[in-house]
């Protein structure tokens, strides 16, 4: 589950803080996304892993972790 705080920080931590809004945003969708349909609306035969979206998403939690990390040092014991 993805937890979603609003607050914006000032300062150094604005464009992290974006740049982690719009991570989470992107595993959102990522997590809703649909099997492909044919073009008749129906969904293709036999539903297969996609390999590409699943690794997409490891390097989309990967980038927030990373996000979330460079965020720690600007908190309040930040020099």
């Amino acid at each position: 589950m993805v937890n979603i705080d609003m607050s914006t920080p000032n300062g150094d931590g604005a464009f992290l803080h974006e740049l982690e809004l719009t991570v989470q945003t992107e595993l959102t969708i990522a997590g809703t996304s649909q099997p492909e349909e044919k073009a008749d609306g129906e969904p293709t035969g036999e539903w297969l892993p996609d390999t590409h979206a699943q690794r997409y998403v490891v390097r989309l939690r990967t980038l927030l972790g990373a996000v979330e990390a460079l965020e720690d040092g600007f908190g309040p014991d930040h020099s």
